[in-house]
């Protein structure tokens, strides 16, 4: 298995890797799924306080995968987003090259779509590029862009954390006038989209330095493998000058979606199927689709065979736990010897002889004996009445089970430590006292 941080995010692969921290597939406990979660690598000042910036970050938008929790451990930090596994945009170049029209239509307006949302909380992006545009595994239907690390992100006003005269982000992604120094501004991340743009059209790399030099004499013709129509929008997010450009990102969807009805009725434009599979590898062994497997028997590991640990049932609505039911106190064992007669039982009649008949002729009285050598002159008379209540003769009583033992007297509970303490004390004070009182009269 592997490292769980902070009681609730299990580690299992690394997936990435980004300029202050590593990307790792991890399963949140608490929710009960996997999450793509940032460790950082790094732990002074000026990388944590970009990573606080960073978490602090909360954009609901389906087109926007900004952190949504964070945690500590001893000296390591993280925070996690959504798990993403179709690749980036990079990845998309990679396998197709140039991307149809009408497919990168598609995939600017969620970008634009996304970056509207950041740019409504005041936040300006500064690093977006194709490797930080990541897509949903969607197979052949319709894309699903995320913009994603906003690692070097700011909010307009907020203190810079760069030095004068140095540019942070992706060389060859920058506006002419992040190159100057000028502080971050929204037509900044528009101008990014227009190389990100004109990147999936061409399957190359643009070159920034070039295009700046080929605006002097105003906008240049399309670039060769990119359409009239969408030069005219890409074309104006890569003015040099922020004037020139949209001024908000709405302002270029609107003009991006009318582009995208031109080319949808262009039948000449060859419609190449592009699929968007997951690009995360197999899970590691221990984990499965729903977590970590949990075998029913896993022992200690120190080859003495242990067994499992006694399942413990989860816990009731309210919070409590079950508790197993009372088991029946064992049945006490029957005592040697002949039983007691049980209380209602009538007596079992003892077994007598049949009368002998007497010298005289008649029957002996019943006596309830047998008959037999006569008596000592000073005995007792077998004919002799018997007192009331006194057994018979050679009568051997049934033997009687010995009393069980009393109980011990119930001793009542005295008060508790925290009463009975403070009182003796008290009295052994008073006691003192009288003592004292006594000694000096």
């Amino acid at each position: 298995m592997g490292e769980i941080f902070a009681g609730r995010y299990e580690l299992v692969d690394p997936i990435g890797r980004g300029g202050v921290g590593a990307v790792w597939r991890s399963w949140d406990h608490k929710r009960g799924r996997y999450v793509a979660a940032k460790v950082l690598q790094q732990s002074d000042a000026h990388t944590l306080l970009r990573f606080v910036r960073e978490q602090a970050l909360r954009i609901d938008h389906p087109h926007v995968l900004a952190p949504a929790s964070w945690a500590a451990d001893d000296d390591k930090v993280l925070f996690t987003m959504d798990l993403v596994s179709g690749g980036s945009l990079a990845h998309l170049i990679g396998d197709y090259g140039p991307l149809p029209p009408t497919f990168v239509c598609t995939l600017l307006d969620q970008l634009l779509a996304g970056l509207t949302a950041v740019h409504a909380e005041d936040v300006v992006h500064r690093d977006i590029k194709p490797a930080n545009i990541l897509l949903e595994p969607t197979g052949t239907g319709r894309p699903h862009l995320r913009l994603s690390d906003f690692g070097i992100s700011m909010r307009k006003g907020e203190p810079r954390l760069t030095e004068t005269n140095y540019v942070v982000g992706t060389p060859g992604y920058f506006a002419p006038e992040q190159m100057m120094g000028a502080e971050p501004d929204f037509t900044a991340d528009l101008y990014a989209v227009g190389l990100v743009g004109l990147y999936l059209l061409t399957g190359q790399k643009p070159d920034s330095q070039a295009l700046f030099a080929e605006y002097e004499h105003g906008m240049p013709d399309a670039p060769e493998g990119v359409s009239e129509p969408m030069w005219q929008v890409l074309g104006q997010l890569l003015q040099p000058d922020p004037q020139a450009r949209f001024r908000t990102a709405t302002g270029a969807r609107k003009a991006l979606a009318s582009t995208a009805e031109l080319l949808s009725t262009d039948a000449t434009l060859e419609q190449e199927v592009v699929e968007v599979f997951d690009h995360l590898g197999p899970l590691p062994e221990g984990f499965g689709p729903d977590g970590p497997l949990r075998t029913a028997a896993r022992g200690h590991g120190d080859g003495t065979g242990a067994g499992p640990a006694p399942s413990v049932p989860p816990p009731s609505d309210t919070g409590s736990f079950h508790l197993p039911p009372p088991q029946a106190a064992p049945a006490p064992e029957a005592p040697a010897g002949p039983q007691p007669e049980q209380p209602g039982t009538p007596p079992t009649p003892t077994p007598t002889s049949t009368p002998t008949p007497s010298p005289s002729g008649g029957t002996m009285p019943y006596t309830g004996v047998q008959a037999g050598p006569p008596p000592e002159p000073n005995g007792p008379q077998p004919n002799a009445p018997m007192p009331y209540g006194a057994p018979p003769q050679n009568y051997a009583p049934a033997p009687v089970p010995a009393p069980a033992p009393a109980s011990a007297p119930v001793r009542r509970p005295g008060p508790p430590p925290k009463v009975a303490v403070p009182v003796l004390v008290v009295a052994l004070v008073c006691l003192g006292i009288g003592v004292w009182a006594l000694l000096g009269m």
